[in-house]
């Protein structure tokens, strides 16, 4: 497999004064170095002056065709200017010659993969620090899904306004589930196994791990469309019920972050199979099925299922590959952060303390998270805050990949590192600062029994997770306090769980559906019990971590939910303290998922709060730690932990949550902020918006 030499990028990562950091991947290595430039705008054309910087390039060879590299551009004599538009390229010194982005056909606006907007020579961003500011964020994108993808409708609404610095967003957070590890689509499996091993040069001994996987049916389905599902589930001890072609190798994680970032390996895809259709494919016997053909009547109806899926799959792939060059001159253009959720690495990822075990006992499911936990670093982690990894983090992790053995020390201390990691979370330079919260690795699971009742059935079950221990969050305030961030400042917190979901949802969900474990139900895995409210202690921790830090205006960002929504909440404790939040949540990016039963319950569920104009409720935390809603006949009594009050804002459509893909749109002001959610349908975008709000702020 023939590998172009740029496989990925480049990416605007962290950018502050004193640093600019860009992200890339190659197929070779390079010695690179990059070049800012101010930009100043003359009428109808561009001026570019260059700025005196040195480059520091940190390359880190992942594969025997595989390399990242992380570009941190200092200024030599002064600091980056602020508030300016600055341009950057970068260069490929090779042996014989020097080239540059031009020489890759990226520069050019007839190239249809370049990475400027029209009228510009370079791709472009800006650091920002004004209290005025404009902010995308979003979660969950996943190829297969329908509808068009919403960062490829940010892109097009940047390219209207790329050079007015009021209008133009100064950064992009991805708050979750950038991949999915588990949901693979069965068009892209077979690609992404080759793609793998191309760009690793060789196999990982899986079979060193479980003995079983080099017996059949197990040795042939795991090389096969849809063969996977038995293998996650009984072998690995994984939940999700899509893990039909689950990615398992490193190379495998890093060739779905390539392919989910842009469009450089698709014409390779679509070289190697990727649109065939599902009859190729059952006569090349790369299509795995539960019955055989002998079992003629069930593998007849497997079949015909199996085509209608993947025939469906086949063509919402091809409309989420036709926008990628969108996605990539984005993400070019935007200095991005990223954190993880469960399908980064996969679904259920520590739902709880038995899932956990379960899968830390199982070395193939060890292996697996290990492996995702590593593309996470290389391809989201590093560039979030590079000082976090220090050298002998990344030579574990080089170590490791280089051999890809499974038999020695190395190996094991590769496992261990990842699996004992709790440095995720991280703090970004935006205006206001950005507190990433790691919502997977640093749960608290409560083990005491929660007593539950479905009709005459009585039984103990077990409670959901408080999604950050303590520990987690006195390492969230050290990284505040690091970072320079003051008591009584604006901060913006990312929490790939909303704190606040739809009231009528998560309560319906909690009181009526999950109970149903008790009567043997998986619903814990069924409809992820994470949400915050699900453990109040979790909750109650989170609001004395906010009182502990105190700051002046509190922006809470999410996603996960798949739909989106805007809440405020004021929060008072027992001493008369008050914290106001504004939190937002955009999700999907592309991945509509209101569909099937639990869609259209769903969908009732919001169009009755939003017809009943349910939109403020009030409820308090009592001394037993259980959340509780005010009404006329219960109120909240003298002893609290604290109480609040509730809002749900109403968009201009009149409707309280957006189930279609969009990507959130965020203005920051200095007495006002407001949410707007942007769609795309492929020749247009269009704009919802929330009210503009009155900020709350606290004396400094």
């Amino acid at each position: 497999m023939k590998l172009p030499e740029i496989l990925s990028g480049p990416l605007v990562r962290r950018v502050e004064p004193s640093q600019i950091n860009l992200w890339l991947a190659t197929s070779k290595t390079f010695k690179l170095e990059a070049e800012i430039l101010i930009v100043e705008e003359d009428e109808d054309t561009f001026q570019y002056t260059s700025f005196k910087t040195k480059t520091s390039v940190e390359s880190v060879k992942l594969g025997a065709n595989l390399y990242i590299h992380l570009l941190t551009i200092y200024p030599v004599d002064d600091k980056f200017p602020v508030n300016q538009l600055l341009a950057y390229n970068i260069f490929f010194i090779g042996q014989k010659k020097k080239s540059d982005l031009a020489s890759f056909d990226l520069l050019s606006t007839s190239n249809p993969h370049a990475i400027v907007y029209p009228g510009l020579e370079y791709p472009t961003f800006f650091i920002n620090d004004q209290e005025e500011t404009e902010l995308l964020y979003g979660s969950c994108r996943k190829p297969h899904s329908s509808g068009y993808d919403a960062l490829a409708g940010a892109d097009a609404a940047l390219e209207e306004k790329y050079s007015n610095l009021q209008k133009r967003p100064s950064s992009l957070f991805l708050v979750g589930d950038q991949i999915y590890a588990d949901d693979v689509a069965h068009p892209l499996s077979l690609f992404i196994y080759k793609l793998g091993r191309a760009l690793m040069g060789k196999k990982e001994p899986l079979h060193h791990l479980d003995s079983r996987l080099m017996k059949e049916p197990f040795r042939t389905a795991r090389k096969q469309i849809n063969g996977r599902q038995f293998m996650m589930k009984s072998f690995a001890k994984f939940t999700s019920t899509n893990a039909s072609n689950h990615l398992i190798e490193f190379g495998e994680y890093a060739a779905m972050y390539l392919l989910t970032f842009g469009p450089e390996l698709w014409d390779l895809a679509e070289k190697h199979g990727v649109f065939r259709p599902f009859h190729e494919v059952i006569k090349s016997d790369n299509f795995y099925f539960y019955f055989t053909e002998e079992q003629e009547k069930e593998y007849e109806k497997e079949k015909n299922k199996q085509e209608a899926i993947y025939q469906e799959q086949l063509k919402n792939v091809y409309t989420f590959k036709q926008n990628l060059f969108r996605v990539r001159r984005l993400l070019a253009n935007t200095p991005t952060y990223m954190i993880f959720d469960d399908h980064d690495i996969t679904d259920d990822w520590n739902l709880t303390i038995d899932w956990k075990k379960d899968v830390r006992n199982s070395p193939l499911g060890r292996h697996v998270i290990a492996n995702g936990l590593a593309a996470y670093w290389a391809f989201q982690g590093l560039g979030n805050e590079p000082e976090m990894f220090d050298s002998s983090f990344k030579q574990t992790i080089t170590t490791h990949l280089t051999s890809l053995s499974v038999t020695n020390k190395s190996y094991e201390r590769w496992i261990e590192m990842l699996w004992e990691f709790n440095d995720w979370q991280f703090v970004a330079p935006t205006s206001p600062i950005a507190l990433f919260l790691d919502t997977r690795t640093m749960r608290a699971y409560d083990p005491e029994p929660k007593p539950t009742k479905v009709g005459a059935i009585i039984e103990e079950n077990i409670r959901p997770p408080q999604l950050i221990n303590a520990h987690g969050f006195k390492k969230a305030k050290q990284a505040l306090i690091k970072s320079g961030w003051k008591k009584h400042s604006p901060l913006t917190i990312i929490s790939a769980t909303p704190l606040y979901g739809i009231e009528l949802i998560e309560t319906f969900l909690h009181n009526y559906i999950y109970p149903l474990r008790i009567v043997g139900l998986s619903v814990q895995t069924m409809l992820d019990f994470e949400a915050w409210k699900y453990n109040s202690k979790g909750v109650h921790a989170f609001h004395n971590f906010l009182f502990d830090i105190d700051p002046s205006v509190c922006y809470i960002l999410s996603g996960d939910v798949h739909y989106a929504s805007s809440v405020t909440s004021d929060i008072t404790n027992q001493a008369g303290e008050q914290i106001k939040i504004y939190q937002f949540t955009s999700s999907p990016l592309h991945n509509e998922s209101f569909h099937g039963i639990w869609g259209t319950l769903m969908k009732k569920i919001t169009k009755l709060n939003a017809a009943k104009r349910k939109q403020t409720i009030h409820r308090y935390c009592d001394s037993n730690w259980k959340l509780k809603v005010t009404d006329s006949t219960n109120r909240c009594p003298e002893k609290f932990y604290w109480r609040e009050e509730i809002n749900y804002q109403i968009m201009n459509n009149g409707a309280m949550v957006k189930t279609d893909n969009n990507v959130g749109q965020l203005h920051l002001g200095d007495q006002s902020v407001q949410n707007a959610l942007l769609t795309y349908y492929g020749v247009h975008h269009h704009v919802t918006y929330y009210p503009k709000l009155s900020l709350f702020n606290k004396k400094k």
